[in-house]
């Protein structure tokens, strides 16, 4: 199915309160914004909080005849959850930034912003395209540490590695190889530009 064609669907569903369309706005989607305030001195009620808030907005405007999305959902979440996150932060005296607050009140990813959002969604694509491609264990053990925040000793474990040291030099292997794989892409994609 055409990716533009399937977010319109998710985008309709959300509109119509389909639980299933709901479902897989959640899963596509949670994890990013989750490891976004974990790594942002937030923790996972932060996070369940901030993304219902962005759903709810992304809810709202789906639900307006002159709403039309321009980037794809997941870069919509991400750019709602981050304003709304660092407004939080500001608001805490956890994160020392000057932000005009008609900008953290607007949601809609901005004209200026929307190449950057594009290019975004081209990257998430790209790195999600690498993941696929790394396959086994590389990929469950990269999500493992960078998405779940396991630490050293627990992938050793998971995976059966001797030790920490074994995890670690593991770990940076199948980074090393991601990378090579994103890179490949990336700059295949800029040659047929």
């Amino acid at each position: 199915m055409n990716p533009d064609k399937k977010e319109q669907i998710l985008l309709s569903g959300l509109a119509n309160n389909d639980s299933k369309c709901i479902e897989i706005i959640y899963e596509n989607n949670f994890s990013t914004i989750q490891a976004f305030i974990l790594n942002n001195n937030g923790s996972y009620d932060d996070a369940r909080d901030v993304f219902q808030e962005a759903i709810m907005i992304l809810y709202e405007k789906s639900k307006l005849d002159s709403f039309a999305l321009s980037s794809q959902i997941k870069t919509f979440l991400y750019a709602v959850c981050k304003k709304i996150w660092l407004k939080r932060l500001q608001s805490r005296g956890k994160y020392a930034i000057n932000l005009d607050a008609s900008v953290i009140e607007n949601t809609l990813v901005q004209n200026d912003d929307i190449e950057n959002a594009r290019q975004q969604d081209i990257d998430f694509n790209i790195m999600e395209a690498a993941l696929e491609k790394l396959g086994e264990p590389c990929r469950t053990l990269l999500k493992a540490y960078y998405i779940k925040k396991k630490g050293m000793g627990e992938l050793a474990e998971m995976f059966g590695y001797t030790n920490t040291d074994n995890a670690k030099n593991q770990k940076y292997k199948c980074l090393m190889r991601l990378k090579k794989l994103f890179f490949a892409q990336y700059n295949k994609l800029n040659e047929d530009e």
